[in-house]
Protein backbone atom coordinates (compact mmCIF):
# COMPACT_ATOMS: atom_id res chain seq x y z
CA UNK A 1 0.00 0.00 0.00
CA UNK A 2 1.60 3.43 -1.37
CA UNK A 3 2.49 5.84 1.55
CA UNK A 4 4.22 9.06 2.30
CA UNK A 5 7.21 8.46 0.61
CA UNK A 6 5.14 7.29 -2.30
CA UNK A 7 2.84 10.45 -2.03
CA UNK A 8 5.54 12.66 -2.00
CA UNK A 9 7.25 11.17 -5.20
CA UNK A 10 4.31 11.60 -7.03
CA UNK A 11 3.79 15.34 -5.90
CA UNK A 12 7.37 14.89 -7.02
CA UNK A 13 6.65 13.96 -10.88
CA UNK A 14 3.74 16.70 -10.31
CA UNK A 15 6.10 19.47 -10.13
CA UNK A 16 9.21 18.12 -11.99
CA UNK A 17 7.61 16.18 -14.94
CA UNK A 18 4.16 17.85 -15.49
CA UNK A 19 4.32 21.75 -14.07
CA UNK A 20 8.31 22.50 -14.91
CA UNK A 21 8.47 20.08 -18.13
CA UNK A 22 5.52 20.77 -19.39
CA UNK A 23 4.47 16.89 -19.84
CA UNK A 24 0.52 17.00 -19.78
CA UNK A 25 0.44 13.61 -20.71
CA UNK A 26 1.51 12.31 -17.32
CA UNK A 27 -1.70 13.82 -15.62
CA UNK A 28 -2.66 10.37 -15.58
CA UNK A 29 -0.82 8.50 -14.11
CA UNK A 30 -0.54 10.90 -11.25
CA UNK A 31 -4.40 12.13 -10.85
CA UNK A 32 -7.29 9.74 -10.12
CA UNK A 33 -9.56 9.52 -13.45
CA UNK A 34 -11.75 12.02 -12.12
CA UNK A 35 -9.65 14.55 -11.09
CA UNK A 36 -7.49 14.38 -14.19
CA UNK A 37 -9.42 16.29 -16.71
CA UNK A 38 -10.02 18.76 -14.11
CA UNK A 39 -6.14 19.13 -13.18
CA UNK A 40 -5.81 19.17 -16.90
CA UNK A 41 -8.25 22.35 -17.92
CA UNK A 42 -5.94 24.51 -15.36
CA UNK A 43 -2.44 23.58 -15.64
CA UNK A 44 -2.49 23.39 -19.81
CA UNK A 45 -3.44 27.03 -19.99
CA UNK A 46 -1.52 28.51 -16.97
CA UNK A 47 1.54 26.79 -18.56
CA UNK A 48 0.31 28.18 -21.79
CA UNK A 49 -0.01 31.76 -20.06
CA UNK A 50 3.46 31.12 -18.10
CA UNK A 51 5.36 28.37 -20.79
CA UNK A 52 8.73 28.84 -18.48
CA UNK A 53 6.81 28.29 -15.57
CA UNK A 54 9.71 26.54 -12.52
CA UNK A 55 8.13 25.65 -9.37
CA UNK A 56 10.78 24.49 -6.72
CA UNK A 57 9.60 22.65 -3.97
CA UNK A 58 10.70 23.90 -0.81
CA UNK A 59 8.98 21.85 2.00
CA UNK A 60 6.79 18.43 1.70
CA UNK A 61 5.68 17.07 4.24
CA UNK A 62 3.31 13.42 4.26
CA UNK A 63 1.01 12.16 6.93
CA UNK A 64 -1.46 9.19 5.47
CA UNK A 65 -2.75 9.96 2.81
CA UNK A 66 -1.70 13.89 2.35
CA UNK A 67 1.00 15.45 1.87
CA UNK A 68 1.42 19.47 2.33
CA UNK A 69 3.66 21.22 0.11
CA UNK A 70 5.44 24.51 0.00
CA UNK A 71 6.84 25.90 -3.41
CA UNK A 72 8.25 28.87 -4.86
CA UNK A 73 6.54 28.91 -8.68
CA UNK A 74 8.54 31.47 -10.71
CA UNK A 75 7.45 32.38 -14.40
CA UNK A 76 7.27 34.86 -17.36
CA UNK A 77 3.66 36.49 -18.38
CA UNK A 78 4.15 35.56 -22.48
CA UNK A 79 0.44 34.47 -22.71
CA UNK A 80 -3.21 35.66 -22.05
CA UNK A 81 -4.18 35.05 -18.12
CA UNK A 82 -7.15 36.14 -16.39
CA UNK A 83 -7.93 37.87 -19.78
CA UNK A 84 -4.57 40.20 -19.59
CA UNK A 85 -2.69 40.04 -22.41
CA UNK A 86 0.88 38.70 -22.38
CA UNK A 87 2.95 41.49 -20.41
CA UNK A 88 6.44 39.84 -20.69
CA UNK A 89 7.17 40.55 -16.99
CA UNK A 90 8.00 37.60 -14.46
CA UNK A 91 6.87 36.92 -11.15
CA UNK A 92 7.40 35.10 -8.26
CA UNK A 93 5.46 33.45 -5.58
CA UNK A 94 5.16 31.10 -2.77
CA UNK A 95 1.99 28.62 -3.05
CA UNK A 96 0.96 26.05 -0.35
CA UNK A 97 -0.82 22.98 -1.62
CA UNK A 98 -2.30 20.32 0.32
CA UNK A 99 -3.05 17.09 -1.66
CA UNK A 100 -4.91 13.95 -0.62
CA UNK A 101 -4.01 10.19 -2.16
CA UNK A 102 -6.30 7.38 -2.77
CA UNK A 103 -5.10 4.64 -4.68
CA UNK A 104 -1.37 6.39 -5.09
CA UNK A 105 -3.15 8.66 -6.91
CA UNK A 106 -3.75 12.44 -6.27
CA UNK A 107 -7.79 12.27 -5.83
CA UNK A 108 -7.99 15.32 -3.77
CA UNK A 109 -6.22 18.86 -4.70
CA UNK A 110 -6.28 22.46 -3.03
CA UNK A 111 -4.08 25.29 -2.79
CA UNK A 112 -3.16 28.81 -1.31
CA UNK A 113 -1.58 30.80 -4.36
CA UNK A 114 -0.64 34.48 -3.74
CA UNK A 115 -2.29 35.62 -7.16
CA UNK A 116 -2.40 39.32 -5.44
CA UNK A 117 1.62 39.28 -5.05
CA UNK A 118 1.10 37.47 -8.61
CA UNK A 119 -0.91 40.27 -10.08
CA UNK A 120 1.44 42.82 -8.86
CA UNK A 121 4.82 41.89 -9.49
CA UNK A 122 3.15 41.46 -13.43
CA UNK A 123 1.72 45.31 -12.86
CA UNK A 124 -2.11 44.14 -13.97
CA UNK A 125 -3.48 46.01 -11.03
Amino acid sequence: MPGGADHKAVVGRLVDEVMNAGRLDVIDELYVPELAARARGWIAPFRASFPDVHMEVVQLVAEGDAVATRFVCAGTHLGTWRGHPPSGRRFKVDEVYFFEFAGGRIARAWGLEDTYRRLRQLRLL
